[in-house]
């Protein structure tokens, strides 16, 4: 009988925990939906509760054993920590609020907080296919609404043209990006891991989503996962013949890709990029791209500044590049500071002719914005977490190449402090984790048999 009321609570508990983590990826992924039905802007905010609270929730309740794990756990704990009194320090010697500390900390470690409660979570395999399940229901949501947007409602031919093909993220600035960059992990992780789905099926859903690529005009993304490949052989030189396979194949894709942009229109908008007299020293795209670093560096007072920067949210990442303005009404009574710093990267995005044409451009990208808000030190620490996710989370070289994409994106856009992009790569990143646990332990109990 003990037994029995031990199991159902066992049971409740893990229920509690498990949809309480689906939850905290619903609350980032579909806000703009409700918003659009007339929702309160302020659900976009709930997310930043529910995700630390199915963290704390999930790993309260954990009985975890394996050692490995453990010390993953505490590891990735120890660099929140670090990652928090920089935050606090950077906002304390620059007279930052403490709306944007708390925000700033909460956009760059979400996702490893999320991550951290996703595989603590005690998925079976029943419970784990489940699980995917229901992420998969919120990716192939996405791509159905990039479909309706543009076939049924023609959104293309409103003001701001293919930008507002941007899926569930609707009326968001970057939207389409950020829609397409989900589509890219998902369809990433459908063709290659999703084995036990017919070859032809997964073909065709990841073509649905390079045409979503092609509608919303999306192009960075492709070329961050191409990077992103050709990084992630540079890293696997361990085995340089398979490397050097792999390296040609991608190789021969890129020269096939660079004929077809001349001679398919639906690809004439990577020309864009196509444009050797804006490169270089004195190009208007370097110049451009690299303004946030001549900006920010102008506002640099002491040499604190390097080392903790000029403040969370007060330079060119998600919360100074985007939501303190979107959101003053909101923030700005609670405490919210603005620096001119941000103010005056958008003016020379305003200023150069460049600035309309390509986010590929934009000086308000991620590594930008971690060094400019909370400098060296911050910007380390943002890498001691990525670090220990690649040594101990990512169990393969789907993860990784994921992984990587990110890294790229974050030379492009704020992509880094992108909350629904970044927790859903996490959520991939969670799930091939446990998909690879359950295949070690499989392999154990046939060993012992």
């Amino acid at each position: 009988m003990t037994q029995t009321l031990t199991a159902t609570q066992h049971k409740k508990g893990y229920i509690k925990n498990s949809s309480l983590t689906l939850i905290s990826l619903a609350a980032v992924f579909f806000p703009r939906v409700l918003i659009s039905l007339r929702a309160p802007s302020l659900i976009n905010f709930v997310h930043f509760a529910l995700v630390p609270l199915a963290c704390f929730s999930t790993l309260s309740s954990a009985r975890i054993k394996d050692r490995k794990q453990i010390a993953a756990s505490k590891s990735i704990l120890t660099g929140l920590f670090f990652m928090l009194i920089i935050v606090l320090a950077s906002a304390l010697i620059n007279d930052a609020g403490i709306v944007n500390a708390i925000l700033s900390f909460l956009l760059l470690t979400e996702p490893f907080i999320f991550l951290l409660a996703l595989i603590s979570l005690p998925l079976s395999p029943e419970n784990f296919t489940r699980f995917r399940a229901w992420i998969f229901r919120f990716a192939f949501a996405n791509i159905i609404f990039c479909y309706i947007q543009r076939y049924l409602f023609n959104r293309q031919t409103e003001a701001g043209l293919e930008d507002n093909i941007n899926g569930v993220f609707i009326g968001g600035g970057a939207g389409h990006v950020v829609g397409a960059s989900i589509s890219i992990t998902f369809g990433v992780y459908y063709l290659f891991a999703l084995k036990s789905k017919p070859l032809f099926i997964r073909v065709l859903v990841f073509l649905a989503i390079f045409n979503q690529i092609i509608i919303s005009d999306t192009k960075q993304v492709l070329l961050a996962v191409m990077a992103a490949y050709v990084l992630l052989q540079i890293v696997n030189l361990k085995d340089p013949v398979k490397s050097c396979l792999y390296l040609v194949v991608g190789s021969v894709f890129l020269v096939l890709f660079y004929w077809a942009i001349y001679n398919f229109e639906a690809l004439s908008g990577f020309t864009t990029w196509i444009r050797p007299e804006i490169y270089g020293p004195d190009g208007e795209a370097t110049k451009l791209k690299f303004a946030a670093f001549r900006i920010v560096s102008s506002y640099s007072n002491s040499p604190l500044n390097w080392l903790l920067g000029i403040g969370p949210g007060h330079t060119v990442g998600r919360l100074g590049g985007w939501m303190l303005e979107s959101y003053k009404e909101l923030l700005l009574p609670l405490g919210a500071t603005i620096h001119p710093a941000s103010q005056a990267v958008w003016q020379a995005v305003v200023d150069s002719w460049l600035g309309d044409q390509s986010s590929m451009f934009s000086p308000l990208f991620g590594w930008a914005g971690i060094w400019g808000d909370l400098g060296i030190l911050g910007l380390g620490a943002y890498l001691y977490l990525s670090f220990l996710i690649w040594t101990n989370i990512c169990s393969g070289n789907i993860s990784r190449l994921l992984v990587l994409s990110a890294f790229v994106f974050g030379c492009i856009l704020s992509q880094l402090e992108e909350p629904a992009y970044m927790m859903f790569l996490a959520a991939i990143v969670g799930l091939e984790w446990h998909e690879q646990r359950h295949k070690n332990f499989t392999k154990v109990v046939i060993t012992r048999t």
